[in-house]
């Protein structure tokens, strides 16, 4: 048996863990498009050379791969409008209770699959639902309208103080900027 064949096997999969490693901690659902065809294109380009013979270049491609994707990153954290190009933002699917048909067309989703994916989450009644979202890596966001939510320690300590529902609270609602358009600000926090 060929012992460089099993050597070369082994340097790919360490290179590749390394490089994944590298390139972040994402789980498969939270990927975005570019970071899919990027680990696509790295299992494709390790396999090669297990049948070839080039593992320079193999090594060299699937870190110029990760560059890229790292760079697109970074791009993406730095410019709200490269964000949008590649990733896109969210979508509004339902509000205050009603479906929003236009954009479950757009994005070919069915009434059966929003309501298998709410079911999912526990919510049982669309009215229930303030706002849905689709999020730009596939999951969908809730808020539950008022009289649905569940009514958390911190709500009740607000309640006895007599504070429920002030004006801070409203106005930190991430569903507002969906419902009311995207504002292309960029959060100070990340620059």
């Amino acid at each position: 048996m060929d012992f460089t064949f099993i050597l070369k096997t082994l340097l790919l999969i360490l290179t590749a863990i390394i490089l994944l490693r590298i390139s972040g901690r994402k789980s498969i659902s939270q990927m975005t498009i570019a970071t899919t065809v990027v680990m696509i294109s790295i299992g494709t380009i390790i396999v090669q050379p297990i049948i070839e013979t080039s593992v320079l270049k193999t090594i060299t491609a699937a870190t110029i791969f990760i560059i890229v994707l790292l760079s697109i990153e970074f791009l993406k954290l730095k410019f709200d409008s490269f964000e949008s190009l590649i990733s896109g933002k969210a979508i509004l699917l339902i509000e205050n209770g009603e479906l929003q048909v236009q954009n479950l067309k757009k994005h070919r989703l069915t009434v059966d699959e929003v309501e298998m994916r709410l079911r999912t989450q526990g919510i049982s009644k669309m009215s229930d639902v303030k706002h849905a979202t689709l999020e730009s890596n596939g999951q969908i966001g809730y808020e539950l309208i008022d009289d649905a939510k569940p009514f958390t320690l911190g709500e009740y300590k607000k309640f006895l103080q007599g504070q429920l529902g002030t004006q801070d609270e409203l106005q930190n609602n991430l569903f507002q900027e969906i419902s009311e358009g995207h504002v292309n600000i960029p959060d100070e926090r990340l620059k």
